[in-house]
């Protein structure tokens, strides 16, 4: 990238940021989500760190927050209430560690060789920076005074110069003290915030209301702390929890004994002076003796090796707590390198926000390529500047089909926000046109199929695009890696590669061809040893009886996925009275309308498909029926599943419930009973939080099902 390339992305970027930062702050409203304004902000600071000469006072990067609202009275801090640069990655935290490393040897400054946190030898390590780590709750940041040991002002962070008054809103909180034993002046800082349950408790209040549900417990909070009668913000039931103490505090002896260091923030015969406080961590102890309520999951992390840990626990576990996080606030524990670092911009430049992967990022279209599905159908697949999402490093996205491309105004060269909630594939969710050049390029779709060359069709009444060709050498490819997929017949070790390969070979012209293979077609191709022949006919044959349901579905009948396949099973119980059905007995099928009855009823009068049926009769494929458990625990449930499972496949889970009596949805309504929770789940997740849908855990699934 140019000098005149980076300064032209800088403005847009910066306009763009400060746009929705002004939704956010001011407002209380946005229109893209929180992970996809961070990637944003986080592009905009690595150019900034890349071109340092394009660094403005104006500059997002440079700011605290939005402006304070004008219904509420103005408060000054006493000191400015600071925000964090975001890190997404190891890499990232670092890169942070090596920049803060060089500016204390820069000036000279060696970091404390004594620590609360001592190795074996009753020291710690020269030079090396030991740190406090806080959950990063989603919530509202808040500043309390205390004058004479009375709460006298509560505040929020406005543009971190002036806040906004609330102090009376404060006070409905709780977790909040009003008072202190010690009658002394403080200020204090923290976080205000709503549990999961009374989110959603509000949620499905606004629901049977038929009004629009809050977006997110942020929000909530916010807005909440903004209410101008108190009632309203009593009867929301945030909570807070304290994580700075501004003012300074020295130990005093007669505290001690209390279960926690004894401090005294400056009795009549003390000097109350700064140089005496070493750590933040003593900050939060201070606070809990004070009678200010702090995260018992807050942890002293001695080296980045243990903050990496504590990040990736907390990323496993953030369904376990009873409240919203999106990483941790990493914080150079000793006050002195802290102080030395300064700030930067909006930022001190001794403590980080360690966030979680992002679900939403924004990157670049390089280029639309179009795939060809099984039945024809032609998806165009956008080609990404490399991204990482949810953990996961993508360079591909789906954009669905040409009306969808149309409909998002994508072109290639374009900015975009692309998401990916756990099992779902990455796609586009919004194009960012503020931050065009000029320079890009419409896509148009082509009218005939890239692999063979036939003129394209679209039916009427349909949005995708499709190969008339049978023959097309990709709807081929993409048919067999269907058959043998794991809803299918489910052929381990058989993946896409082998596949091509056997096709390449000419061993298989059609999935039949797989039942007749020997171990002595496979063994000669290249890099294919004696023993993963065996092992893969052994996996071949092993799946020759195969559950009626499984069967349809790996038929590939257009609009027939799993649920209409087992649907299916049930009703005709064998696949000779399936294809006999006529038009008229397939609508009676519950969820199978015109279109669906119409692709069964002509895939079954298709002479090549008879064909294809009776081969596999032939090469020993045996249709075996399911048969129900007596008692069904599930009967008259439907469950949808969500995230990675640790226990049990999905499709295992998938055929539990149906034995059981259970249904499956691929989406959640408020007619659904559970939401089974995996691990990163993904929006399916948090759209059953907003209808107040009960979610369980894998382990409570088995103890259901037992």
């Amino acid at each position: 990238m140019t000098k005149q390339q980076a300064k032209q992305r800088i403005e847009k970027l910066k306009k763009l940021i400060n746009h929705h930062r002004y939704l956010y702050h001011v407002l209380d409203r946005q229109e893209i989500s929180d992970a996809a304004l961070d990637s944003l902000k986080k592009e905009l600071f690595d150019l900034e760190q890349r071109f340092p000469e394009f660094i403005t006072p104006d500059s997002p990067t440079q700011r605290i927050g939005g402006k304070p609202l004008e219904k509420f009275e103005k408060v000054r801090h006493p000191k400015p209430m600071l925000s964090f640069n975001d890190a997404f990655s190891e890499k990232d935290m670092r890169d942070w560690l090596g920049r803060i490393s060089k500016l204390l040897i820069s000036g000279d400054y060696n970091p404390p060789t004594t620590s609360s946190h001592p190795d074996k030898s009753g020291r710690a390590p020269k030079k090396e920076i030991d740190f406090y780590c806080e959950l990063k709750i989603d919530g509202l940041a808040i500043e309390l005074i205390y004058e004479n040991g009375i709460l006298k002002t509560g505040s929020t962070r406005g543009d971190g110069i002036i806040g906004e008054d609330v102090t009376q809103n404060l006070k409905t909180i709780e977790a909040i003290p009003l008072s202190l034993e010690i009658p002394k002046d403080v200020v204090v800082r923290g976080e205000v915030f709503i549990s999961k349950k009374e989110f959603e408790k509000l949620n499905r209040e606004k629901e049977k209301k038929g009004l629009p549900l809050y977006a997110n417990p942020r929000n909530v909070a916010a807005g909440s702390i903004r209410q101008l009668d108190p009632k309203i913000t009593a009867s929301r039931k945030l909570d807070s929890y304290s994580y700075d103490l501004i003012t300074p505090a020295r130990p005093a002896p007669y505290l001690k004994g209390r279960g926690e260091a004894g401090w005294d923030l400056g009795s009549a015969s003390a000097k109350a002076t700064a140089d005496k406080l070493q750590t933040h961590e003593e900050k939060h102890k201070i606070l809990k003796v004070l009678g200010f309520k702090t995260n018992p999951h807050n942890k002293y992390c001695k080296n980045l090796k243990e903050v990496f840990g504590l990040h990736d626990f907390w990323q496993k576990n953030r369904g376990k707590i009873p409240y919203e996080i999106d990483g941790i606030v990493v914080i150079a524990n000793p006050i002195k390198i802290y102080e030395k670092l300064g700030i930067v911009g909006k930022a001190p430049r001794a403590a980080i926000a360690y966030k979680f992967p992002l679900k939403q990022a924004t990157t670049i279209v390089e280029g639309i390529s179009v795939q060809v599905g099984r039945t024809g159908a032609l998806t165009p697949v956008a080609i990404l500047k490399p991204i990482e999402v949810s953990g996961v490093t993508i360079s591909r996205a789906t954009l669905h089909n040409e009306d969808e491309i149309k409909r998002l105004g994508v072109k290639i060269g374009d900015t975009v926000i692309v998401g990916r909630a756990g099992d779902v594939i990455p796609d586009i969710v919004k194009v960012l046109p503020e931050l065009r050049t000029g320079k890009e390029r419409d896509f148009h779709f082509p009218k005939n199929c890239p692999v063979c060359q036939r003129k394209l069709i679209r039916p009427a009444g349909e949005v995708v695009w499709r190969c008339p060709n049978p023959k097309c050498f990709a709807k081929q490819k993409e048919y067999f890696y269907h058959f043998v997929s794991k809803g299918a017949f489910d052929i381990v070790g058989l993946g896409p590669k082998i596949v091509d390969r056997l096709i390449d070979e000419g061993l298989v012209s059609d999935p039949a061809d797989l039942f007749k293979l020997e171990e002595g077609d496979i063994s000669p191709m290249e890099r294919f040893a004696e023993k993963s022949a065996q092992n893969l006919i052994s996996a071949i044959q092993f799946r020759k009886k195969i559950t009626l349901s499984r069967f349809i579905f790996a038929l590939g009948i257009r609009n027939v996925g799993e649920e209409t396949a087992q649907d299916l099973a049930e009703y005709f119980g064998s696949i000779e009275k399936l294809k006999k059905a006529s038009l008229e007995e397939l609508q009676k099928i519950t969820d199978v309308g015109p279109i669906v009855a119409k692709s069964i009823y002509q895939w079954f009068r298709e002479k090549r498909n008879l064909e294809f049926l009776e081969k596999l009769k032939k090469a020993g494929v045996e249709i075996i029926l399911e048969k129900r458990a007596k008692k069904q625990p599930l009967k008259g449930k439907t469950l949808v599943l969500t995230g990675g499972l640790e226990t049990m496949t999905r499709e295992e889970v998938k055929e539990k419930i149906r034995l059981l009596g259970g249904e499956i949805s691929e989406s959640v309504s408020s007619k659904t009973d559970y939401v089974i929770v995996g691990k990163e789940p993904g929006s399916k997740y948090e759209k059953a939080k907003k209808l107040g849908v009960k979610t369980i855990r894998e382990k409570d699934f088995l103890k259901m099902i037992k």
